[in-house]
């Protein structure tokens, strides 16, 4: 269920408020164009800035507007178990159909906290948990034995990784097997992710590239296929400029930016993030016109 092409998708602004026309139509987009899952309210959606009522909102928007046409993967991490537990409560009764749950930033639990953290939240929810494990933002990493502890309670499924470190993928199916779901966190190295054992990519780049994203996923989880190694080579190349252009400056800026060019959404962004230099722009609209996408 949880695989293949699943956006991080942008919170589009208007005025400082959620523009939710936009994004009930971003999301239609998304359907129209393959995308296999949704995740609001992630980092890449602006979860720092966005109110409880306005997370609680994108997340209630993303379930009415996919209709059970795609999965919604609710993100409803914190660095406060309390925190997240009520947004899990909240995403799962909304009708979400998963939870993202970022491992606690700023705090920087030991394993046993971070496996008590998640432990706790799996005991107060009904519906599957992914571990978000990104080290460069949360500061802590979650170690393969502790994951695989959470992997036996009953609502942990698998992780979106975003360690950068591909030989975790080996270690990961070795420690728990191919049950576990693992996604990649970072779109530039997701080929490579799928071929070692991953199935699938929570992307960036889909937000502006859905259709692109979508084939590329489908041809590379059709493992041992000389046509769909080609295809799936093909497209990567054609994405790559695009992948590192959308992390030239701090995510969503320059995403939400290629977005605007491409009518789906603002480039407004909140505080602390600001919109990006003359310079980004110029290699966002290079890379796009690569994609064939501008």
């Amino acid at each position: 269920m949880f695989k293949g092409s699943i956006v991080a998708l942008i919170t589009p602004f208007k005025n400082n408020k959620i523009d939710e026309d936009r994004y009930a139509s971003l999301i239609h987009y998304h359907i129209s164009n393959g995308t296999n899952g949704l995740v609001p309210a992630g980092t890449t959606g602006e979860s720092p800035t966005l109110d409880h009522d306005e997370h609680k909102k994108v997340i209630e928007i993303a379930v009415k507007e996919s209709n059970g046409k795609i999965p919604v993967i609710a993100g409803t991490g914190s660095n406060s178990t309390s925190e997240a537990i009520e947004l899990s409560q909240h995403a799962e009764k909304a009708g979400a159909n998963a939870l993202l749950i970022v491992t606690p930033y700023y705090n920087k639990p030991t394993q046993e906290g971070l496996y008590q953290h998640y432990k706790t939240i799996n005991d107060k929810v009904g519906i599957p948990i992914i571990i978000y494990n990104i080290p460069p933002r949360s500061v802590v990493d979650m170690s393969v034995d502790t994951m695989a502890r959470l992997f036996e309670l009953k609502n942990i499924v698998g992780v979106k990784d975003a360690t950068a470190d591909l030989d975790r993928v080996d270690q990961q199916l070795k420690k728990m097997g191919p049950e576990f779901i693992q996604l990649s966190g970072e779109d530039g190295t997701a080929m490579e992710f799928n071929a070692r054992g991953g199935v699938g990519c929570i992307s960036v780049t889909a937000n502006v590239a859905a259709k692109l994203c979508s084939n590329f996923q489908e041809a590379s989880l059709k493992r041992n296929d000389g046509k769909s190694l080609k295809k799936t080579e093909e497209i990567n190349n054609k994405l790559m400029p695009l992948h590192k252009a959308l992390f030239i400056e701090s995510n969503p800026s320059p995403v939400k930016y290629a977005a605007s060019l491409l009518n789906l959404s603002s480039e407004d962004v909140r505080l602390p993030l600001v919109k990006i230099t003359e310079k980004t722009k110029k290699e966002i609209k290079k890379a796009l016109s690569i994609a064939q996408l501008l």
